[in-house]
């Protein structure tokens, strides 16, 4: 039997990115037997990409407390003490000697807080809180990048069983070829040539099931991989019982409509387009006058009688109004005004950019999965006329009916037919997954 190629094209290319193994609840130093649901649950958490995205989401919620803090007044404690030495002075009026040792002290509380600024604070606060959302919504995308990356790969290997399972049922059929046409050589009832051509389809039917084997192998590996699981971990997938293939194709329109309102990257970039608009108003802040009261409580001594006396009598309250008014800043605030436009302006490409993207992701999901529809029915008509040649085929050779070329012809074509419709099969299962994917319904099988 000729090498199997297997056909890439039938499964959607999903770049599998590079990711960490991170901890979890799971005994990895036991065998682990996951469905897709745990395949997809493990790899959202233990992700590098997506928890690198929890991280920033936690720098800006920083930046966003920061921000809010932006109105409250600040507070700061200053003392100073200075000690002062100086030469022995015959004093001429006084007839004696100064000291030759001085100290002094000063203490003070001062608070400030901004009255007006152009609005800076407020925009900047509500800013950073876009931003947060952003960063929200950022953990979702990677999320549903990685969930449609594990499911492509978790169907790969279920196809691989599947291609195991079918091939094992042909190797045992060809061993009992050989082992019949063994029996009619052995009573002389049949041709030595018949005998080999028989035994040849024999070892090409096992080389195919070692392929299947390997290839399974290889695809389960990229799988865990994909979770990060450890090297040495005992790692397999559990098969569904029922693997059903939904023909019901919701229409285009309604799953793009349904993709625009709710896909995170339609709301992250509408979320650019408004933080940028607000970098426009912060910039023109840099135009107005900016309004502080502050205020301050302090005292001072120095080196003479009464220490608690003099910091008494010396104690001062003061409050004020500070207003800063630009005049000329030297293209500074220009400047920033102009590349906030800049930046607003590219974010609404970025916008248009992201809904042109998403609607030929959908448009192309919806292509794929009439083309698997249409594969699918072809294969499935094609497999099951070739698995009853197969079995009268079969029966054929019992009782010495059909020659062993056209045998293999048959037994060829059948594992043909066989493979086409099993990979038909999971392309549908796949593209069905993708394309209700991006209307809201989450992969399960």
């Amino acid at each position: 039997m000729p090498h199997r190629i297997k056909y890439s094209l039938l499964f959607l290319s999903l770049a599998i990115c590079g990711k960490s193994f991170a901890q979890d609840s799971a005994p990895l130093n036991k065998p682990l037997r996951w469905d897709l649901a745990k395949c997809i649950d493990y790899a959202k958490s233990n992700n590098i990409q997506v928890n690198t995205l929890r991280l920033n989401k936690q720098t800006a919620q920083q930046e966003y407390s920061l921000a809010r803090a932006g109105k409250e007044p600040n507070l700061a404690a200053t003392a100073s003490q200075d000690f002062t030495h100086r030469p022995k002075q015959q004093n001429a009026a006084a007839g004696s000697s100064g000291s030759a040792f001085s100290a002094s002290g000063q203490y003070a509380l001062t608070s400030a807080v901004t009255l007006y600024n152009g609005n800076y604070i407020s925009n900047n606060i509500r800013q950073k809180n876009i931003e947060l959302e952003q960063a929200t919504l950022g953990i979702v995308q990677q999320e549903n990048d990685i969930t449609l990356q594990v499911t492509q790969a978790y169907l790969l290997v279920l196809l691989d069983k599947e291609n195991i399972i079918s091939d094992t049922s042909v190797v045992n059929t060809s061993n009992a070829q050989v082992k019949l046409e063994q029996q009619r050589f052995n009573a002389g009832a049949a041709a030595r040539k018949d005998l080999i051509q028989l035994q040849a389809q024999n070892a090409g039917d096992k080389y195919t099931l070692a392929v299947a084997i390997n290839t399974e192998r290889a695809d389960l590996l990229t799988l865990k991989q994909l979770l990060i699981l450890p090297t040495a971990t005992d790692f397999d997938i559990v098969k569904p019982e029922v693997i059903t293939e939904k023909m019901v194709l919701t229409p285009l329109r309604e799953v793009e409509d349904t993709a625009f309102k709710n896909r995170p990257e339609i709301k992250s970039g509408q979320l650019a387009i408004d933080a940028t608009q607000l970098g426009v108003k912060i910039a023109r802040s840099g135009y107005l006058p900016t309004l502080t009261a502050g205020g301050a409580i302090g005292t001072q001594y120095a080196t003479g009688i009464g220490y608690f006396s003099q910091l008494n009598n010396n104690l001062y309250q003061q409050l004020g109004l500070t207003l800063s008014i630009p005049i000329l800043t030297r293209r500074i605030v220009k400047t920033q005004v102009e590349e906030a436009k800049i930046n607003a302006d590219q974010a609404t490409l970025n916008f248009s950019n992201i809904k042109i993207t998403l609607s030929q992701e959908v448009e192309r999901a919806y292509i794929n999965i009439l083309n698997a529809q249409s594969q699918y029915h072809a294969a499935d008509v094609q497999y099951k006329f070739n698995q009853e040649s197969y079995r009268i085929a079969n029966e054929q050779l019992r009782i010495g009916a059909i020659s062993i070329v056209d045998l293999m012809v048959q037994t060829t074509s059948f594992m043909q037919a066989q493979q086409a419709f099993l990979q038909a099969k999971y392309n549908l299962l796949l593209t069905q997954k993708i394309y209700d994917f991006y209307r809201g319904v989450p992969v399960t099988l």
